[in-house]
C-alpha cells in the first residue's frame, strides 16, 4: 500500500498514536507523518505509506495554518492547556494593543523552543527532562509568520489565525505574546487547517478510516510533490533514471531547482535536481520492469 493519507487528528491523541493506529489498518509497518501534532491538537496530519515515506521531507517543509484560541492572564509550564498553571496575572489588555502586539509577531522572527518539546539535547527529548523538572537553555529559532491575525476575542480569550514556517511552535508564540502584553498567556485550543496543498476541508476523520476503506482515501505520492514543476521523461530516460544515471534536460531550469518527474505513461518517477542540463535523481520511488541486454 503506497499514497498520502490527509488525516484529521482528533484531540488528545499524539502523532505518533495515529501512525500506530494507521499501520494497523494498513497492515504495514513503513508508515510516517509529516509534522507533529500536539496532543491536544487537531488537524491535518498528512501520512505517507509505503515508498511514499521517502517524500515526508518535502511536506515536512511547505508553510502551514493555524487557528488557536490563546487565554490571556496565566502561564502554564507547557505553555498550553495541558499543562500546570504557574501564573497568574491581570489582564488589563485593550483590542489596540493587542492589534498593536500582534504586528510585532509577523514576518521573521526568533523563538525559543518549550521544554515540553521533542528536540532533543544529548539524544534525550527536552520534554523527557522537563519531566523530571530540568531546565536547559535551548537556542533560539528562526521562523516566519507569514501572517497573523485576530479572528475574535471573548474576553481573556483570543482566537488567531497563524500563517506560518514550518518550525513555528504556535505554544511558543502565545507564550511570547502573553509576555508581551504583561499578563501572560497559553494555548487552549489549536487546530491545524493546512500544510502545504492538504488542507482540513478535505481531510479524514482518523475513527472513519477503517481496514476496508483505507484504501480509498489514499492519495497518489505526487501529491507531496505537486507545488513543484513536472517533468515528462521519456521511455529512455526514465530507464536511465532506474539504473542511477542522470539525464539531459532542455527545459530552462534555475539551477539546483527541485522537480518531480513522470514517465510517458504519466507514472511518478521522482523528485531530481537540475544541474546545469541535468536531471540528477534526488529521490526515485518505482522501479518500472526493465528489459534484459
Amino acid at each position: 500500500m503506497v499514497g498520502i493519507l490527509n488525516i484529521d487528528k482528533p484531540s488528545g491523541m499524539t502523532s505518533h498514536d495515529v501512525v500506530s493506529r494507521v499501520r494497523r489498518l494498513a497492515g504495514t509497518r513503513r508508515v510516517g507523518h509529516a509534522g507533529t501534532l500536539d496532543p491536544l491538537a487537531t488537524g491535518v496530519l498528512v501520512v505517507c505509506l509505503g515508498q511514499a515515506t521517502r517524500l515526508v521531507e518535502y511536506v515536512v517543509d511547505r508553510p502551514k495554518t493555524y487557528v488557536t484560541t490563546v487565554r490571556l492572564g496565566q502561564t502554564t509550564n507547557t505553555y498550553d492547556a495541558d499543562g500546570k498553571i504557574e501564573r497568574i496575572r491581570p489582564v488589563a489588555v485593550t483590542d489596540a494593543q493587542l492589534q498593536a502586539e500582534l504586528s510585532r509577531f509577523r514576518g521573521v522572527i526568533d523563538q525559543i523552543p518549550p521544554m515540553y518539546s521533542a528536540i532533543k539535547r544529548n539524544g534525550k527529548p527536552l520534554y523527557k527532562l522537563a519531566r523530571q523538572g530540568v531546565t536547559v537553555e535551548r537556542a533560539a529559532r528562526t521562523v516566519t509568520i507569514y501572517d497573523l491575525q485576530l479572528l475574535e476575542r471573548n474576553g481573556n480569550d483570543v482566537t488567531l489565525r497563524v500563517d506560518c514556517s514550518t518550525g513555528t511552535y504556535i505554544r511558543s508564540l502565545a507564550h511570547d505574546l502573553g509576555e508581551a502584553l504583561g499578563c501572560g498567556g497559553h494555548v487552549t485550543a489549536l487546530r491545524r487547517t493546512r500544510v502545504g496543498l492538504f488542507s482540513a476541508e478535505s481531510s479524514i476523520p482518523l475513527d472513519h478510516l477503517s481496514a476496508e476503506n483505507i484504501a480509498d482515501h489514499l492519495q497518489p505520492p505526487e501529491r507531496a510533490v505537486s507545488h513543484l514543476r513536472c517533468v515528462v521523461l521519456t521511455p529512455a530516460q526514465a530507464e536511465a533514471v532506474y539504473h542511477g544515471k542522470t539525464v539531459t534536460q532542455t527545459a530552462a531550469m534555475t539551477e539546483n531547482e527541485l522537480v518531480y518527474a513522470v514517465d510517458d505513461a504519466g507514472r511518478f518517477v521522482g523528485v531530481f535536481q537540475a544541474q546545469g542540463d541535468q536531471l540528477r535523481p534526488h529521490k526515485v520511488l518505482y522501479q518500472l520492469p526493465h528489459t534484459k541486454a
